[in-house]
């Protein structure tokens, strides 16, 4: 059977904090997400509040039909695709767990944010007026997070996950927002997304829109 694509439920969180932190195990998100007992429960809660709490962020994921992991279809990959205005959404994380470098941490991804902002200011909404009815319109969706297992690269995961989130701001008229990793850009190029960083800075985390 083929990978499948599904909504993402809170019996996941355990899966979805196990893939996160086998993926990103680079020396930089090894700093600022250390992988020890404490840190991954901050990252399950802070995963486990936004299903419950923010239901403009949509998790989903792609399982293997025909693995099993605790009597479940092993989950492969997933992503969380944010519909909100920045400040509807809040503080993209939690406060930070005492073992993470809290300095370095607000520095890093509030660089991220920065750039966002560059491209598309505060506001991820406008208003337009049909005749005498103001309607709140969508402007862009934001990829806030995307990891697909190693053993499973190459199969069209990532490609689901991203194309679901590309429907969606098509079917609304909007565009589409990720920080990507220069490793992963190509995969989101595909989907129609280009590269905006300033060619001035060098960064390994390129700011990529989709309109």
């Amino acid at each position: 059977m083929a990978l499948l694509l599904e909504p993402a439920t809170i019996e996941d969180i355990p899966a979805i904090t196990e893939l996160w932190f086998t993926v990103f195990s680079d020396p930089i998100m090894s700093h600022m997400m250390p992988n020890t007992p404490g840190v991954r429960e901050w990252f399950s809660e802070t995963n486990r509040t936004d299903m419950l709490t923010k239901p403009f962020q949509k998790y989903i994921k792609v399982v293997d039909p025909n693995t099993q992991d605790a009597g479940r279809p092993r989950l492969v990959a997933y992503a969380k695709w944010d519909l909100a205005m920045a400040d509807e959404r809040g503080p993209r994380f939690a406060p930070w767990h005492p073992e993470q470098p809290g300095p370095d941490c607000d520095a890093f991804f509030g660089a991220m944010e920065e750039k966002r902002k560059r491209l598309y200011g505060d506001r991820k909404n406008f208003c337009m007026r049909f005749g005498f009815v103001f309607v709140l319109l969508l402007m862009f969706l934001d990829l806030d997070m995307l990891c697909t297992h190693p053993d499973y690269r190459g199969r069209g995961a990532g490609s689901m996950l991203v194309r679901w989130g590309c429907e969606v701001a098509d079917s609304k008229g909007a565009g589409a927002y990720i920080d990507a990793t220069k490793a992963g850009a190509a995969l989101y190029a595909k989907q129609g997304f280009v590269d905006r960083s300033d060619p001035a800075v060098e960064s390994e985390i390129a700011p990529m829109t989709r309109n």
